[in-house]
């Protein structure tokens, strides 16, 4: 196995029902014939797992840890501690090690403050934003006060330099800015092609966060509104950067990974769809559990592969270290597991088979096999919690809506459940979390060694 490189390309709050090879596409106004392309060629997954909103699955993504254990459990205001403590070892840092340049060209939302960007966190250089793209419509909002609430800015980073601001992130900026993250990140490809370089290539791109409106070079493209035009026009960006690899003659080697950090957006008017699953991020519905994923590596991994064997975001950690000839950190828990042989098609399994789903610091669910354990039942954000005296199960496969409770029916489910449930909370008072808001020089208590779940 050769030691490709590696472009990750992570859309935001892109819902699983939205593009065309997941079911969307025309049905949705706008076809997505690049991203679609890019599935036939590799594997996609039709059960990959990841937090419940921003913060918590980019820590996973970048840690292989839940975020209850790390404490980025949710986007705070400006200023404040947020993200991931230095401490954390990250992706980047990982791959670095290994002689990989890293380059990140996008949202953060880990850290939005010196000692916390992603110039000092493993990647060489950064362009994007700290946060998150409804900071865009500050400067819009009658009665903003930017000497209360600081002006959003895009910001540029290079390894050992501070990273600066570059222009104010308002609603113009909003539009334009996925079409400068490709355009950067192409160059960064074609200067680590011709510097003869592997390359780690992270494009976490703003679309289709809210607000969701296009570049105006898409703008009534679709005929379908502002949402159909922003996904026409995020197909035309992923299509640019595989245009981009083929033009450097980087295809064969290049390992392609494109996913969702979240289901669909549930605030009206840009609320997505997560198609025949109930629920959108925020939540522990099945809409929320599962985004699009799909991996192309030519020679590894056989091209037209549908799974929906469980794959969750913190897997990706532990696979990708492995695909860059790296160790992950032993000193700590590591909840991914190495998904490469399933991926690369040497298994039919995947190596998880559940895991727990926390919202901030409170259990809300756990998925095992065909079935998920609500312990507290919300399926639609800010309708009030309900904590369930006896747990609901639902069969995900013949019950995809979670309508029909299973527990009594079927109660020795609870066991595997509950198992799973009791195993991974008693690894935590052997190994306690990280608490929200830590400040930079917290370091935890000596690690105990836990076996990952």
């Amino acid at each position: 196995m050769s030691i490709p490189n590696i472009l990750f390309v992570l859309a935001d709050n892109l819902g699983w029902g939205e593009l065309g090879c997941y079911g969307g596409g025309f049905l949705r106004g706008a076809p997505t014939p690049r991203i679609d392309r890019l599935a036939s060629e590799g594997l996609r997954l039709t059960n990959f797992n990841v937090e419940s909103d921003c913060v918590p699955t980019r820590s996973a993504l970048m840690t292989g840890r839940h975020p209850i254990r790390t404490g980025a459990l949710q986007a705070v205001p400006a200023g404040l501690p947020q993200g991931i403590i230095p401490w954390e070892i990250t992706l980047a840092q990982l791959v670095s090690g290994q002689g990989y340049a890293t380059g990140i060209f996008g949202k953060w939302h880990l850290g939005d403050r010196p000692g916390r960007f992603p110039n000092e966190r493993g990647f060489d250089e950064w362009y994007g934003i700290p946060r998150t793209t409804n900071e865009s419509m500050f400067t819009s909002t009658p009665g903003y006060d930017p000497s209360a609430v600081p002006l959003p800015h895009v910001m540029e980073g290079r390894r050992g330099e501070a990273a600066r601001d570059v222009a104010v992130y308002d609603l113009e900026m909003r539009r334009r800015i996925d079409s400068d993250l490709v355009a950067r990140a192409a160059d960064f490809m074609r200067r680590q092609a011709k510097a003869r370089k592997r390359f780690f290539c992270y494009v976490p791109l703003t679309q289709l966060h809210y607000p969701t409106i296009p570049h105006h070079d898409f703008a009534g493209r679709t005929g379908a509104g502002d949402f159909a035009d922003s996904m026409h026009e995020m197909d035309y960006r992923v299509g640019q950067l595989l245009d981009e690899l083929e033009a450097l003659k980087l295809t064969a080697e290049t390992m392609v990974i494109f996913a969702s950090d979240n289901g669909p957006e549930f605030r009206r008017p840009w609320r997505g769809t997560a198609g025949p699953w109930s629920g959108t991020y925020h939540t522990s519905m099945e809409g929320a559990l599962r985004a699009p994923f799909m991996i192309r590596w030519p020679g590894e991994v056989p091209a037209g592969g549908v799974s929906n064997e469980i794959v969750h975001v913190t897997d990706l950690f532990s696979t990708l270290a492995r695909v860059a000839g790296a160790k992950v950190p032993s000193d700590r828990p590591i909840d991914g597991v190495d998904q490469l042989d399933f991926f690369c098609g040497r298994q039919t399994k995947s190596n998880r088979e559940g895991f727990v789903y926390y919202i901030k610091q409170e259990l809300r669910a756990a998925k095992w096999r065909n079935w998920k354990m609500h312990v507290v039942w919300e399926p639609e954000p800010n309708t009030g919690p309900n904590h369930l005296e006896t747990p609901w199960i639902f069969n995900v496969v013949q019950d995809p809506k979670e309508e029909t409770d299973i527990s009594n029916s079927q109660s020795w489910l609870r066991r595997p459940l509950r198992v799973l449930i009791h195993e991974f909370q008693e690894e935590l008072k052997r190994n306690p979390p990280i608490p929200p808001g830590a400040a930079d020089d917290y370091v935890p208590a000596a690690r105990n060694h836990l076996t990952r779940g």
